[in-house]
């Protein structure tokens, strides 16, 4: 087996003891076999009735704590996980699966090859549900931004999943798309570059920086709205949910 990034993943049968690095992962395993799920991060907050051990952060994971749980995979992501803490459970001899996801279509067969081919499990009805639901892009409907941190303040850029997910859901992210387009996938601006940038409404997630009605919206000119950082950021079965709420959004 090869995982995204074209690793061998040496594993001989469907993994029955899976460790998670990456909260959307968790949430997908979660929900197709909770059952292999033996370990998860901190940071693994859904299903919120999720009972497994944690072994600390995505980027600072207690890799002694991961060993001692004795998986038959752990899973993890480039752009969630550090290579060095990948590198170091493969040098243990774990098997190591590493995810890449920068697109919606990315997503969707990026689960459906680690479902199928590391833990032999079929799509699972969200699965088939969410490839369904974004199979075609929405009507444009809206121009929005996206901060994601503040001091400094930082946006969604491109190529990410979230601006993908945007696009997908009829919204145009204008700081990564057109006049006002700034380079990178998350790159640095002021509150000034977010009200020049002609946007109907700058959508204000909870994490990674928690956002809320108080925080935020005071800095900008433009509309603002508070909306779930998880329905941008996570794929798996996140994904339902954020079609509903994505292109039900209106001025």
């Amino acid at each position: 087996m090869r995982d995204d990034l074209g690793a061998d993943v040496p594993l001989q049968a469907p993994a029955r003891r899976v460790v998670s690095l990456v909260p959307s992962l968790t949430e997908a395993i979660a929900a197709s076999a909770p059952d292999r799920l033996a370990g998860a991060t901190d940071w693994c907050t859904h299903p919120a009735d999720l009972e497994v051990a944690r072994v600390r952060g995505t980027r600072n994971p207690d890799l002694a704590a991961v060993r001692a749980l004795s998986p038959d995979l752990v899973v993890a992501n480039k752009e969630e996980n550090r290579e060095l803490d990948v590198r170091r459970l493969r040098e243990a001899g774990v098997a190591v699966w590493v995810t890449r996801i920068e697109t919606v279509e990315e997503a969707l067969t990026s689960m459906s090859r680690l479902l199928g081919e590391a833990l032999g499990i079929d799509d699972p009805p969200w699965l088939a549900s969410a490839r369904a639901l974004w199979s075609a892009p929405a009507s444009r409907r809206l121009s929005v931004v996206v901060p994601i941190w503040r001091d400094p303040w930082m946006v969604v850029g491109s190529p990410t999943y979230t601006d993908d997910l945007l696009t997908r859901a009829g919204l145009t992210n204008v700081l990564a798309h057109g006049p006002a387009r700034r380079d990178g996938r998350y790159p640095t601006v002021t509150p000034h570059d977010i009200d020049g940038a002609g946007a109907d409404v700058v959508l204000l997630p909870d994490e990674p920086y928690v956002f809320t009605a108080d925080d935020g919206p005071e800095a900008l000119r433009t509309p603002t709205r508070l909306v779930s950082g998880r329905l941008l950021t996570w794929y798996g079965p996140a994904m339902v949910e954020a079609h509903a709420v994505l292109t039900g959004l209106t001025e």
